[in-house]
């Protein structure tokens, strides 16, 4: 926190995908910036999506056109910005009678191929599911199908990511913090924060702030800045499932129900299927927000309605929900209210400025970030033009159609070490995964082990880099080994990262 007489340039409440898309960009700018995060980096909204980089086909139906185009333009960018987190992933769009008519989806896929700007993404194509081997794991009553293609990412990793390279370039990130108080006098705000863990209270000192705080935006402005009527956001709870592997192969199906909405089903951390979402309206403090009974057999019984083999509650290995927090457009469903972002600024130099985030989505978050630093450069100036569509991620120094070579790579300097273990460290690290082995030639060398391929070299590394403090932290946001850990390894390793020295920090 900083002393009494420093001025940041910017104070951003936030530290999801947003929050640390701006700080970053800002950052890159030669702004200084601050990050104050009240939990963990990702551990609301931005590590509870269906984690998805795609234009968002059924957004078409509502005529969100230019959103659209805007998430389809961003696919390929964010994939050479990051293609260790960033995968190409193909889905298939199964024709359901008495549903979306078939010349319907025809016609929006041909938007989709054609809106963005698509270069390296390969185009739809027509499948005959009864000839084709994508059709096996499916019903026999479905004939025909639409293959398209969108982009995988591992959320939670892309937000941490994001928050290392603004902290690189000069961002101070301070998670578990709090904001409970923010003042302006004289163009010059005032925000007062406490550590969650120690209870101990600072200041920091602004000239803007930027509120992304995601689905607490407007608790913010209410609470730490008395703006008692604010309500802008509209809260949309989605939950996923993830089951054992429903088959083999490497694609995702599209799905929809009869209620028009939609399902995915894709292929999950090798040996697992990720199901979801659903729709729902939520009221209430998002914080351990989980999945309903009715979320769940919602998600069993659209699955159901098209997989060969019923998909049951004893099939489930894993559950999560989180809570979106839409721009409130007074739609009437859920499934309908934009997801679409919408920036507003308050206040001047000589006031002090606020700019409130609401809504947005993964796929456009860095185009969120760049119209952000377009009112931030209103009200402090420009310090440096736009940057970020050329950059790259730590770790995403390789081209986006190289992931492979950089398995290849790994496997040479560590010949002892097992390829399913380096193609995972090659995933979440990508060119750093050298860094973070070292000179270890054996899995003993990387220490301690926790459960899966998780040692104490990863945990340190993790704690030293990407702010992991806790086993949740490592095991469900810095990677997904909690498939595969079990309770007492967690315990285990809750009981290491208790031992290590309070407040290292990266």
């Amino acid at each position: 926190m900083s002393k009494r007489g420093n001025i940041t340039d910017l104070f951003v409440i936030g530290g999801g995908v947003n929050g640390c898309a701006i700080a970053r960009d800002a950052a890159g700018r030669g702004f200084s910036v601050f990050l104050a995060e009240m939990g963990d980096l990702a551990s609301g909204t931005s590590s509870a999506a269906t984690k998805l980089i795609h234009g968002g086909l059924r957004y078409l139906e509502y005529y969100e056109f230019r959103l659209v185009h805007e998430a389809l333009a961003e696919r390929e960018v964010l994939w050479a910005m990051a293609p260790h987190l960033i995968r190409p992933l193909r889905f298939v769009l199964p024709h359901h009678k008495g549903l979306r008519p078939a010349w319907l989806l025809r016609t929006g896929l041909f938007l989709y191929d054609h809106l963005g700007g698509r270069r390296l993404l390969p185009p739809t194509r027509t499948l005959d599911l009864r000839r084709d081997p994508l059709g096996r794991p499916l019903k026999e009553g479905y004939a025909r199908a639409f293959e398209y293609s969108d982009c995988w990412v591992d959320d939670a990793r892309l937000v941490t990511l994001l928050a290392r390279d603004a902290a690189d370039r000069g961002a101070a990130i301070q998670t578990r913090t709090r904001v409970t108080a923010a003042s302006r006098d004289d163009g010059v705000w005032t925000i007062r924060l406490e550590d969650v863990e120690t209870g101990l209270r600072g200041t920091v000192r602004a000239r803007l702030v930027v509120n992304a705080a995601g689905p607490w935006v407007d608790t913010v402005l209410r609470e730490a800045m008395g703006q008692a009527e604010a309500n802008h956001v509209r809260l949309v709870k989605g939950s996923h499932i993830v089951v054992r592997k429903l088959y083999e192969h490497d694609r995702a199906y599209f799905f929809q129900n009869e209620d028009g909405r939609i399902i995915f089903a894709i292929p999950y951390e090798r040996d697992f299927t990720l199901i979801g979402t659903t729709d729902e309206e939520f009221a209430g403090d998002p914080h351990g927000v989980a999945i309903s009974d009715a979320e769940r057999d919602y998600l069993l019984a659209a699955a159901t309605e098209y997989f060969e083999r019923p998909v049951t509650a004893a099939d489930i290995v894993w559950s999560y929900a989180g809570v979106r927090p839409l721009f409130n457009d007074h739609k009437s469903k859920a499934q309908e209210a934009t997801r679409d972002y919408v920036l507003t600024r308050e206040g001047d130099a000589a006031t002090g400025a606020l700019v409130n985030v609401f809504g947005g989505k993964l796929t456009t978050h860095r185009r969120l970030a760049e119209a952000a630093l377009s009112h931030v450069e209103a009200v402090l100036g420009a310090r440096g033009k736009p940057w970020t569509k050329t950059s790259k991620l730590p770790g995403g120094e390789f081209g986006p159609t190289e992931f492979e070579v950089q398995v290849e790579r790994l496997n040479a300097l560590y010949p002892s070490l097992a390829d399913r273990f380096l193609r995972r460290l090659a995933r979440q690290y990508g060119t750093r995964a050298a860094l973070l082995l070292g000179e270890a030639q054996q899995l003993r060398d990387l220490g301690e082990g926790f459960g899966a391929d998780l040692t104490r070299r990863e945990v340190d590394y993790l704690v030293a880099n990407e702010w992991a403090r806790t086993a949740e932290d490592i095991l469900w946001r810095r990677t997904k080994l909690g498939l595969r850990v079990g309770a007492d390894d967690t315990a285990r390793l809750a009981a290491y990262l208790a031992g290590r020295r309070t407040g290292a920090k990266p």
